[in-house]
C-alpha cells in the first residue's frame, strides 16, 4: 500500500485510477457478481438514512433530487430522535410522494443503523451522514448485506481505521457495490476539465499548490463545558466537531475538499508533511471557556514523491481575513482551482505565476443543469446503479481522509510523519465502536474542569492527544 503510493506515477494514471466516472473503469467486462439497483414494479431504488444530521439530510435531498428517479427513502436512524424528527419533517415537506418512512421504520439508538438497512434489499442505497468514527461500522454491515453506499466525508479519522476501511473498500469492490464518497470537488465539471487539461500539460510540470480555508469558528469547532445533565458520550457526538475521535477534528472535516482535490491535480498523495498549529483565545463566550480539542491555526507543509510541495494553511478565529480557495503553480503556468470554497468556479489557467485577466489562457464554463457539484456526485452514483457500471470511491476516500489526518497529525505532534508513520500508527482513538450503547464511556474523557485533552506538539511526539 504505502509502496505504491510512494512511487512516482504520471498524472494521467492517478486520474484514471482515482476518479473514475461512469462507465470509465478497467473492471468494464469482467465477471464481476450483477449488483444492480432493487426493483419493484416502478424500478425504485429505497434508501436509508443513517445520521440525520444536516449533512446527512442534505444527502438524502440530493438523492430524491436526481433525475436518476424513482427514489423512495424508507427508513431513517439516528441516536438523537428530535435530529431524526426533524430530518424526516423537512425531507417529507420537499419530497412529499418519495419519503414514505411510517413510525416503525425510524430507528434511535446505537444499532438502529442495522435496524434501518434491515429494511432495504441488495442493491438499495445507505446513506451515512454520521460523524466520521462510525464510518467503518455502518460500511461493513452494508457490505454484509450486499447495499450500495454513499458516505460522507471524511471516512477515517486514524491510522487503524484507515487500514479497516482500505479492506472494506476492497470487499465493497469484489462485491461490485457502488460507493460514493462526499468529496464533491471531484465531480465539479470545472475542476474536472480543469484535471483534464493539467494532466496534459496545460501548466508544465507541477511545482508548487497552496491551499487556505480561513474564516470564523462554525458549527462546533468550540463547545462550552458539558452540561450537568447530558451523557458524556451523546454531548461529544452532537459536537463532534470538538472531538478529534469522533470527526478528526476542524482540521480533518473542513480542510478535506481542498488537500484532496489539489492532491488530484498533482496526480498524486504526499508521502510525508511537517506542520504546525496554535490555540490562541479559546472562550467559547466571553466568560464560557471553550473545551474542545481543536487548534485555532495549521500550516502544513505535504511533500510529493517527486519533492513537489504542497501549504496548506487553515484557521478558525473571527476578525482576521478570510481566505478560502486553492491553486496550482508550474513550469510553464499556473492555475486558480477553486475560487472561492471547496470547489468555486470558475477554475482558470494563466500564462506566468499572476492570476489576472490579462494572463488569463482559459477559464472553466459549466453547463447550466450541471453546476451543482453535491447533486453532480448523485446523479453520477445514481447512473452507475441504473446501468450497473463500475463504480466505487471507497478507497480514494480512506487515502484523502488519511492524507489529511497526515497533516493534522504533523501538526499535532511537532514532528514529521510519513504516510507509512500515520498508517502504522497504533493509536486508535475511539475502539469498538461496534459495541456502543447508550451507557458507555465516551472516547475521551474531561478532567476536573471539564476540559478534554489538547494537543500538545513537542511533548506528546507519539500520539496527538
Amino acid at each position: 500500500m504505502t509502496e505504491n503510493l510512494a512511487r512516482t506515477s504520471s498524472r494521467r494514471d492517478f486520474l484514471k485510477n482515482t476518479s473514475r466516472i461512469v462507465g470509465a473503469s478497467a473492471l468494464a467486462g469482467t465477471v464481476i457478481p450483477h449488483v444492480q439497483a432493487a426493483s419493484d414494479g416502478e424500478n425504485t431504488i429505497r434508501i436509508a438514512l443513517v445520521g440525520c444530521g444536516g449533512r446527512g439530510t442534505g444527502a438524502a435531498n440530493d438523492a430524491l433530487s436526481s433525475k436518476h428517479g424513482p427514489i423512495q427513502l424508507v427508513a431513517m436512524a439516528d441516536v438523537f430522535e428530535n435530529r431524526l424528527a426533524s430530518s424526516y419533517r423537512e425531507l417529507k415537506n420537499r419530497h412529499p410522494k418519495a419519503v414514505d418512512v411510517p413510525k416503525d421504520q425510524q430507528f434511535v439508538g446505537f444499532d438502529a443503523y442495522q435496524e434501518a438497512m434491515d429494511c432495504l434489499r441488495p442493491g438499495d442505497v445507505a446513506i451515512f451522514g454520521t460523524p466520521p468514527a462510525f464510518r467503518w461500522v455502518h460500511f461493513a454491515y452494508a457490505i454484509q448485506k450486499g447495499l450500495n453506499v454513499f458516505m460522507e466525508k471524511p471516512v477515517t479519522v486514524d491510522g487503524p481505521t484507515s487500514v479497516r476501511m482500505l479492506k472494506l473498500a476492497d470487499e465493497s469492490a469484489a462485491k461490485n457495490l457502488k460507493v460514493g464518497v462526499g468529496l464533491m470537488s471531484r465531480h465539479n465539471r470545472a475542476l474536472q476539465e480543469l484535471a483534464k487539461r493539467v494532466q496534459d500539460g496545460a501548466i508544465g510540470d507541477i511545482i508548487l499548490e497552496r491551499g487556505y480555508r480561513m474564516h470564523g469558528p462554525l458549527a462546533s469547532f468550540s463547545s462550552p463545558p458539558k452540561p450537568a445533565n447530558e451523557k458524556e458520550l451523546l454531548y461529544q457526538i452532537k459536537r463532534f466537531h470538538s472531538f478529534i475521535w469522533a470527526s478528526g477534528g476542524n482540521f480533518s472535516d473542513f480542510y478535506i475538499h481542498i488537500i484532496d482535490h489539489l492532491c488530484w491535480m498533482k496526480g498524486q498523495w504526499p508521502i510525508k508533511a511537517q506542520a504546525l498549529g496554535g490555540r490562541h483565545y479559546r472562550e467559547y463566550e466571553p466568560g464560557v471557556p471553550s473545551i474542545d480539542q481543536n487548534l485555532d491555526t495549521y500550516s502544513v507543509e505535504y511533500t510529493f514523491a517527486d519533492g513537489g510541495k504542497f501549504f496548506f494553511d487553515g484557521r478558525c478565529m473571527t476578525g482576521c481575513q478570510d481566505i478560502y480557495s486553492s491553486y496550482l503553480h508550474g513550469s510553464k503556468g499556473s492555475a486558480v482551482v477553486s475560487r472561492s470554497g471547496d470547489c468555486g468556479p470558475p477554475s482558470s489557467i494563466h500564462k506566468d505565476q499572476n492570476f489576472s485577466a490579462a494572463t488569463r489562457v482559459w477559464e472553466s464554463e459549466i453547463p447550466s443543469d450541471q453546476q451543482n457539484p453535491y447533486q453532480n456526485e448523485w446523479d453520477d452514483l445514481l447512473a452507475a446503479i441504473r446501468g450497473d457500471q463500475p463504480y466505487n470511491e471507497a478507497r480514494r476516500g480512506v487515502e484523502a481522509s488519511l492524507v489529511t489526518s497526515l497533516g493534522r497529525m504533523a501538526a499535532h505532534i511537532g514532528v514529521e510523519v510519513t504516510y507509512e508513520d500515520i498508517l502504522k500508527c497504533p493509536h486508535e482513538m475511539a475502539p469498538d465502536l461496534d459495541k456502543l450503547t447508550m451507557d458507555s464511556p465516551a472516547p475521551v474523557q474531561a478532567d476536573s474542569d471539564g476540559k478534554y485533552p489538547v494537543p500538545m506538539p513537542g511533548i506528546k511526539r507519539r500520539r496527538e492527544y
